[in-house]
């Protein structure tokens, strides 16, 4: 895919990955419809298409491709974080995570696909598809359940829309954090580097680019997707 002169939706683009994936998209030249849910003033700042949807709604998510209008290129990144464990896991909390994480990214690519013809999806994963991380239960079921649905749509979707996949490891503190402590909360890496919000963006744009490439996940992690639970 040519970049120059297409249009793009990137969810949760506001702030951190999202930010710098909207900045690597516009300085291809890809006019860039920011969604966002709180960062209104982010928002705004970042592009002149500026639109909020809360992503737990479905008929919000149907709105927001409505209002995106004509889209060559999906960005799913906008996702919900809590550390809960099973008995922390009620229903109402981890419905949260399932409907951002999840389903609003299959709402979203099912809007997209009903009005191209062609075009590109790209989702953000989680190195942690490839263990199993009983602290981040809800959290961990919904991006492995995205992970599938990348695949699936890949099939369903083909020849004319691409969907392919980025699974980073540990980037950013947490929100409010001062990044103390980050690299022992981020576990082991073999290859202790840290990848960047920069580092996402570029294999995002190396797939939109990747005209050959459908269903793939790049894990952007320093390796650390190799150690499954050994981290």
């Amino acid at each position: 895919m040519i970049l120059t002169g297409k249009r793009a939706l990137v969810t949760g683009g506001a702030v951190r990955v999202g930010k710098a994936i909207v900045e690597a998209l516009q300085a291809e030249g890809v006019e860039v419809v920011v969604h966002y849910r709180d960062s209104e003033a982010a928002a705004k700042a970042l592009s002149p298409h500026a639109e909020r949807a809360d992503l737990e709604s479905m008929a919000e998510c149907a709105a927001l491709i409505e209002r995106a209008g004509p889209l060559d290129i999906l960005i799913n990144n906008a996702s919900l974080f809590t550390k809960d464990r099973l008995a922390d896991a009620t229903p109402e909390r981890a419905l949260r995570e399932l409907n951002v994480n999840l389903l609003a990214p299959m709402e979203l690519m099912r809007q997209f696909a009903a009005r191209a013809q062609t075009g590109a999806v790209i989702n953000l994963l989680d190195r942690r598809v490839r263990a199993n991380d009983a602290a981040c239960l809800p959290y961990s079921i919904s991006k492995k359940g995205l992970e599938e649905l990348t695949k699936l749509a890949a099939l369903d979707l083909a020849p004319g829309i691409r969907v392919n996949a980025v699974a980073p490891g540990p980037i950013l503190p947490p929100p409010g954090s001062d990044g103390t402590g980050f690299a022992e909360m981020a576990g082991k890496v073999p290859l202790e580097l840290f990848p960047s919000p920069a580092d996402i963006a570029e294999a995002a744009l190396f797939l939109l680019k990747a005209d050959y490439c459908t269903g793939q996940v790049i894990y952007v992690d320093g390796g650390q997707h190799l150690l499954g639970n050994g981290v």
